[in-house]
Order: structure tokens, then sequence, then C-alpha cells
């Protein structure tokens, strides 16, 4: 047994928990740009409705106001829907019903892990060749 095959088997039992941190990250972030594009086209309509009044030619303004507001909400919509199918693909992907585009995730993680993998190998191999040249120096300064 290889010595990366035993790393992955001991890191097993943490992939689920990562998954689900990063499934949970990803559908807060999505949820909460949803409620802060919600409230800030609120805000914007609350604070536009004076503007509107004191401005009398109302159509123009108010068909730029219909129109953001309009856009903001389905900004925000859009935003809470792809949270939700972020949500729904993650919880797939646990649960290991193979969601459309799980094989990728796993091929790009295999390769990550090898690139890893052979960095780590590399750094170990440099250091080594660092700590010969430091001996090596060390010895040729005593004599």
């Amino acid at each position: 047994m290889s010595q990366m095959t035993r790393d992955r088997d001991t890191a097993a039992p943490s992939h689920p928990a990562v998954k689900f941190l990063t499934a949970a990250t990803v559908g807060a972030a999505c949820l909460l740009l949803s409620v802060l594009t919600l409230t800030g086209t609120v805000i914007a309509l609350v604070v536009a409705t004076p503007a509107l009044v004191v401005c009398s030619p109302v159509l123009v303004p108010a068909t730029i106001v219909v129109f953001l507001v309009t856009c903001g909400f389905f900004f925000s919509g859009s935003c809470g829907l792809a949270a939700i199918m972020v949500l729904t693909w993650m919880y797939n992907y646990l649960t290991g019903k193979h969601p459309p585009g799980a094989d990728r995730l796993d091929y790009a993680r295999g390769q990550i892990a090898r690139k890893a993998h052979d960095m780590k190998e590399r750094a170990k191999e440099y250091g080594q060749y660092v700590q010969q040249k430091a001996q090596e120096a060390t010895q040729t300064q005593a004599s």
C-alpha cells in the first residue's frame, strides 16, 4: 500500500465535513447576497419615492425606478434560487446520488491531491539538498 493511499484512507472521515462546510458557506453567501440585494432594493425604493414626488415630471423617473426595483427583485430572487440550487446539488453529491458535474469535481480533486503530493516531495528533496549544501559549507569552513 503506497503512502498516498494510506494518507487518503486516514483522511477519508474529514471529507464529508469539509464538503458540508463548503456547501454551507456557498449557500450562506448566496443567501446573504440575496437578502442584501433585496434590502438594498427596498431601501432604494423608500429613498427614491420622495425624490419622485418633488421632481414633478413623473413618468420618466417613475419608469426608471420601476425598472430598477424590478431588476433588484429579479436579481435577489435569482441569487436565492442559485443558493437553493447549490445546496440541492451539494446535498445530492454528499449523499452519493452523483449529480451532473460530480465526476469533473472528483477529477479536479484528484489532480489537486496529486499536485500537492508532488510539491510535498519536491519540497522534501529540496530541503535535503539545502541541508546537504549547508553541511558541505560548514565542513569546508572548518578545514
